[in-house]
């Protein structure tokens, strides 16, 4: 009954309802405009809901609608269906959850470390702690970050694929699908990336934090003063503080009485026993039996540079390893029969170990210097410096070893402050006045005076020992003792650690570098059997076998300074662990601005662009003495295609490089831009070489081997480069000419089309002899020759009648133009033989001097008839001919009569 009144007025109703049928057909076509917004705000779709399906509540009001059917609703209708919302953020990938796991733990200990660090009160211990676990964390943060680059950078290429987003049309729901999943990817992945590049700038910075705490820590206790040794309250103290330390030390010896009897047992003191048996058997053999195993002769006068460093390293080690394995053997036994009190295990251990420095000090002197066999000295030092430096060396060792040892016993009976204080500065001087006298005795004792006037000038170092040596160690003597009697104990004992360390470390330095010049040096230049078997399998040249071992030995000495100069600066604060690194950080880059600048990268790309250069080396190789001899093609052709393959090689390996370093062609094109310039005006001549090489090599005007002239310089091409071109003159000489002269100047090649030439030379013979004869045998000369082409024909020239020769001019063509010279002589030898036999090329003698002088004809007529004239008649002389002189005349009567009339003639 109710339902029956209302169905009847809906179709009624419907025209009067237009206003809110176009009202909900404007909200539905303003769905999709605004549904990407909203999903992407709102994150990921509901569960169990696909992400291209409209949301539930949305259902109804598109049936009403669509079950009305209005005729003014139609167009919203028909575009209704196709508008889809866009789809949510894909959820994160498992891989990206582990890694925000990852990290998640590395900043929990990272926050914790540097929750740890705010205590003031930590030790080095402590200090050394926090910076292992903060550099282990922030390597797995580092490799992290470098895991993560290869998906970033493919994500980037995905959505790099979908291009940019159109701004005036609207996408198709599966493109916006796609751009939205792949955007939500390079979302995360960068922002994981960047959150770890953000934890591992907290880690370094809590490395650091570490490092300058400990260098504060190091230098506070460096510098911290105490009471002077000139100080009488000092002394006081010291006097009142040793009962108690006198009765310190009387309970250390009853602890070591209690503990023997209570642990001496017959296995412990026999173990106790053989241990100091075997460190005195070692200590002996060390001294007696490690000499003779040196193998160093006493009556070698010069060994060699390889034998000298042999027998000097065998006597280090055999005078430094026995006595260590001896002191370490008694310090086991005394600790693993627990008869001594632990407190006083330092004692001995500062005992034996200042036993075995003593030994190592000792054979380092033997083996370096050497004092009873200098010929086996590898030190460039006198006898006398030898063993002054020898007992010095001694010397101090063994009050250094004195002194931590009543340092070490001081620590074990706490002794008072001032007793220690007093030892360490008693100490500290001792060694000073001991280095002072020394040094003393290092001075120059020998006094020369030139044998001229002015100021004493030393000629002759007898010690060895070089002024700034000698002047450091002064100073250092300055500070010892200036700062142990002002009060600065701690650095004096420091500066003496260090100048002890120092020197054992440059000594074993010298040795080293030594060694590795003959060992590794000497071996590759030398005619051993290493250098003979790398030149035999490897083929090697000795040049540069010479240079790998210049190399190889300059690589060991950079590698053995850099590791001494560490071990050097140790002390002083600098740590292994930033020194590791710096240079981790150096190689493996660091920022400028927005510049990484990696030492790694470079080197790899440095080694792709010399690894492309050899491979290109090798290809051209292969065409120029395997390939292309094969084939049909000129020399020219061949060097032309060799040298383009060499340089498109080489611009593909430098691709490649640059390709690595991530350069791109585009930063190249802004570096081109901005040397355009330079290029244009600093680099004219050069680009100019540069194109007109590559004409040469496109056009091939000359080729290698044409022969060429180019000005006053002729001789057959060896080398055509994109620079400049090599022409071997005939004297072997070698002529470089710019290619820019060879495209715009003047060249003549004799060889441009074919290798045939001309060769022509100039015959005289005779007047009175028949012309065309002569041409014949000219002719015949040149057609008997086998490098003479037939066809054309050789010709001769009728150039000149002279008097009294006639000039002919024998032109050839000969099968190469390289021939020439050599075609040229034989005929000269052929044409000259043939004429002289047939007369036509009178023989000359000694009358090769004689000079004919012609053009007085004239002057004969005149005087002729003056002479007629007068009348008086003379014999008109003739033509003048040399008189026969009879072979029973002398010569040299003649000479005076000539050299009278010149006389006459001269006045």
């Amino acid at each position: 009954m109710i339902r029956t009144p209302v169905r009847p007025r809906k179709p009624n109703g419907a025209p009067r309802r237009p206003a809110a049928l176009a009202l909900l057909a404007a909200l539905m076509l303003g769905i999709p405009a605004a549904a990407p917004p909203a999903s992407w705000a709102q994150g990921e779709a509901p569960a169990g809901q696909h992400p291209g399906t409209k949301p539930a509540d949305a259902r109804p009001s598109e049936s009403k609608p669509s079950a009305s059917k209005p005729a003014d609703a139609k167009p919203a209708d028909a575009k209704a269906p196709d508008a889809k919302p866009a789809a949510p953020k894909p959820e994160m990938s498992e891989q990206l959850k582990a890694v925000r796991a990852q990290l998640d733990a590395a900043k929990a200990e990272l926050e914790a470390r540097e929750k740890q660090l705010g205590h003031p009160d930590l030790t080095a211990t402590d200090l050394a702690a926090i910076r292992d676990s903060a550099g282990t964390v922030t390597e797995e943060i580092r490799a992290l970050i470098t895991r993560l680059d290869a998906p970033l950078e493919a994500a980037r290429e995905r959505l790099a694929q979908l291009g940019p987003k159109p701004k005036d049309t609207q996408e198709s729901p599966e493109i916006a699908e796609q751009r939205v999943e792949r955007e939500a990817a390079v979302t995360r992945i960068d922002e994981t990336q960047r959150l770890a590049r953000s934890l591992l700038v907290q880690g370094d910075q809590i490395i650091d934090r570490v490092s300058n705490r400990r260098r504060e820590s190091f230098t506070r206790d460096l510098f911290q003063r105490s009471q002077p040794l000139v100080s009488p309250g000092l002394w006081a103290k010291v006097m009142a503080d040793i009962p108690r330390d006198t009765r310190s030390l009387q309970s250390a010896v009853s602890d070591i009485g209690l503990l023997f009897s209570r642990n001496g047992s017959m296995g412990n003191l026999l173990f106790l026993g053989l241990a100091f048996g075997i460190s005195v058997a070692l200590y002996f053999g060390r001294r007696n039996i490690a000499p003779r195993a040196a193998r160093r002769d006493a009556s070698a006068t010069e060994p060699s540079r390889r034998a000298t460093l042999l027998a000097a390293w065998r006597v280090i080690l055999l005078g430094t390893v026995p006595a260590v394995a001896g002191s370490y053997a008694v310090y086991y036994a005394l600790d693993a029969t627990n008869l001594l009190p632990s407190r006083l295990l330092p004692v001995a251990a500062a005992i034996l170990g200042g036993l075995a420095f003593i030994a190592f000090v000792e054979a380092l002197c033997d083996g370096l210097l050497s004092p009873d066999k200098p010929a086996w000295r590898p030190a460039p030092v006198g006898d006398a410096a030898a063993t002054r430096l020898t007992r010095l060396a001694v010397g101090i060792a063994t009050v250094i070893t004195v002194v931590k040892s009543v340092e070490a016993l001081n620590s074990g009976i706490s002794a008072a402050l001032p007793i220690s204080i007093a030892t360490r500065g008693l100490g500290a001087v001792a060694t000073a006045l001991i280095l002072a006298v020394g040094l003393h005795r290092f001075a120059d004792t020998e006094q020369e005076e030139e044998a001229c006037f002015g100021p004493y000038v030393p000629t002759k170092t007898t010690t060895g020992i070089g002024g700034p040596a000698r002047l450091l160690g002064w100073a250092g003597v300055a500070l010892i003792g200036l700062g142990a009697l002002v009060g600065y104990v701690a650095f004096a004992a420091f500066l003496i650690d260090q100048l002890i360390w120092a020197a054992g470390v440059l000594v074993l330095l010298y040795l080293l570098v030594q060694s590795v010049d003959t060992f590794i040096g000497r071996a590759l230049t030398d005619e051993t059997r290493l250098a003979t078997a790398l030149q035999a399998n490897t083929g090697l040249r000795k040049r540069s076998l010479n240079q790998i071992s210049v190399l190889a030995t300059g690589a060991a000495r950079v590698v053995l300074m850099l590791v001494a100069a560490l071990l050097v600066l140790a002390p002083w604060g600098l740590d292994s662990t930033d020194i590791v690194s710096s240079i981790r950080q150096a190689f493996f880059g660091f920022k400028v601005g927005d510049v990484t600048i990696s030492l790694s990268s470079i080197a790899f790309g440095i080694g792709i662009l010399v690894l492309g250069v050899f491979v290109t080396r090798a290809v051209q190789r292969w065409l120029e003495q395997t390939y292309l001899p094969a084939t049909d093609l000129d020399a020219g052709l061949r060097n032309s295609i060799t040298t383009i393959a060499g340089y498109c090689g080489f611009l593909l390996s430098l691709a490649l490089a640059f390709s690595y370093l991530g350069l791109s062609l585009e930063k190249l094109t802004i570096v081109a831009g901005a040397l355009s310039v330079g290029i244009g005006f600093g680099l004219q001549s050069i680009v100019n070489n540069f194109v007109s090489g590559l004409l040469l090599l496109w056009e091939r005007p000359i080729r290698v081997g044409d022969q060429v002239v180019i000005g006053d310089s002729e001789g057959i091409v060896k080398r055509i480069s994109v620079r400049s071109t090599e022409i071997q003159t005939f004297d072997r000489s070698a002529v470089i000419v710019p290619n820019s002269n060879l495209i715009s100047g003047v060249v003549k090649n004799r060889v441009r089309g074919d290798r045939s030439g001309r060769v022509s030379i100039t015959v005289s013979v005779l007047r009175n002899q028949d012309p065309v004869r002569a041409a014949e045998m000219i002719v015949g000369c040149a057609q008997a020759h086998a490098d003479v082409l037939k066809d054309p024909a050789p010709r001769v020239v009728f150039k000149k009648i002279g008097d009294p020769f006639l000039e002919f001019e024998l032109l050839v063509w000969i099968v190469d133009v390289s021939l020439g010279l050599k075609v040229q002589t034989d005929l000269n030898y052929a044409v000259f033989a043939t004429l002289s036999g047939a007369g036509f090329i009178p023989p000359l003698g000694p009358g090769a001097s004689i000079v004919t002088v012609q053009g007085f004809e004239t002057m004969q007529a005149a005087m002729g008839e003056i002479a007629s004239r007068f009348g008086q008649a003379a014999p008109v002389p003739g033509p003048q001919e040399p008189k026969e002189i009879p072979e029973t005349q002398e010569a040299p009567p003649s000479q005076p009569q000539r050299d009278r009339g010149l006389r006459s003639a001269g006045g």
